[in-house]
């Protein structure tokens, strides 16, 4: 199971900067002009997690194995992408495939970096940005209600039910909201607005790339997002790009005094990557040997099989129960031995919803 975060934003405003921080690459091209990013990259990060260092201390892990969070570096969209402009059709197509949204807006002052439309203004940005979304949504749906509705009143019950669903997102859209804050009723309402794979329908972080100076507590600029942010019910972190490029540049064993000098306690990417995680509602779960210690992840809600087939899908298909620890448990315990003498080592069944944490020994047959 792969949950992609698209990386967006105008041009020149250190989205492929911090993408290549975040992969530890240089597979973005970083340049000083518009549309530099033209196909989308794609990077696999690991996310970080001290629980699973801890598991594997425990259990004398051979190797550890984090979960991973896929990043895509989006080209820079400008205004008039929902109408071809700067290549905007390619653009909205990458960002239609994405699970997530991570939004990087300007909030640093630098005459030697051109801005698109020559000042810094991070809200007009978003606005900017997330307009030619909600019109690229509109557009779509315009010509999608219609023929839903006509094949409702042929006796089609689904598209009657779409159309319903659709046309409250419509709504919004044309009040200049965005689809994400339609109400839905029920599971059901959910997959069927789900279908419609709406651009506005991702959830946001909005990542605030400010100037070295402000990576710890941000800017003015900076805070008007946090504001924009709290009104939305949506998030934001702040990070320096400048300074999150040289932090891969230096060895591991460097990086923590270097952080320290600059009132910094971890690096911002270590921030987006849990925020991007946090964004779809991610829980991790591990499994814990000799061999390796491995962080997993599923949606939150997730059960036990479906735990299982995010190793793979044999062991979802022949899953019997799950031998199942709680972390705390685990740690307290000294181990699953330990767990086991204590009786919290429990077995659980298909019905058994996954808790962040849990380690987890699947039984199947196939």
């Amino acid at each position: 199971m792969g949950f992609r975060c698209g990386i967006v934003g105008l041009p020149n405003v250190g989205k492929s900067t911090l993408f290549n921080a975040l992969t530890e690459t240089q597979a973005a091209q970083a340049a000083n002009y518009p549309f530099c990013t033209i196909e989308p990259n794609v990077g696999n990060v690991g996310v970080p997690d001290p629980r699973l260092d801890t598991l594997a201390g425990i259990a004398g892990s051979a190797k550890i194995i984090p979960t991973q969070l896929g990043f895509v570096d989006i080209a820079g969209l400008v205004r008039g992408a929902s109408k071809g402009e700067g290549l905007g059709n390619q653009f909205l197509g990458n960002i239609r495939e994405v699970d997530a949204i991570v939004h990087v807006l300007r909030c640093f002052e630098d005459d030697d970096i051109q801005h698109v439309e020559n000042k810094v203004d991070p809200i007009s940005d978003a606005e900017t940005v997330e307009t030619e979304l909600m019109l690229a949504d509109l557009d779509s749906l315009e010509k999608r209600v219609p023929n839903l509705i006509k094949k409702g009143q042929q006796g089609d019950k689904e598209a009657k039910a779409s159309a319903a669903v659709l046309d409250r997102a419509l709504d919004l859209l044309r009040d200049g909201k965005p689809a994400r804050l339609v109400e839905l009723a029920d599971e059901e309402e959910t997959r069927l607005f789900a279908q419609a794979q709406l651009l506005t329908a991702k959830p946001v972080l909005y990542v605030c790339n400010v100037e070295e100076a402000a990576a710890g507590e941000g800017n003015a600029h900076s805070a008007a997002v946090f504001a924009k942010a709290k009104a939305e019910g949506a998030n934001a972190v702040v990070v320096s790009a400048a300074i999150e490029a040289d932090i891969v540049t230096m060895p591991v064993e460097d990086r923590g005094e270097f952080l320290a000098e600059l009132g910094l306690e971890e690096a911002g990417l270590a921030r987006i990557i849990r925020a991007g995680y946090d964004l779809l509602h991610l829980i991790t779960f591990f499994t814990v040997g000799p061999k390796e210690a491995r962080a997993w992840t599923v949606e939150k809600g997730a059960k036990a099989p479906q735990a299982a087939g995010a190793i793979h899908s044999d062991f979802e298909r022949g899953f019997i129960r799950a031998e199942t620890i709680a972390y705390d448990d685990y740690v307290a315990l000294n181990g699953e031995s330990g767990a086991r003498d204590a009786g919290k080592l429990r077995q659980e069944g298909k019905e058994y919803v996954v808790k962040d944490g849990d380690v987890l020994h699947f039984k199947f047959n196939v």
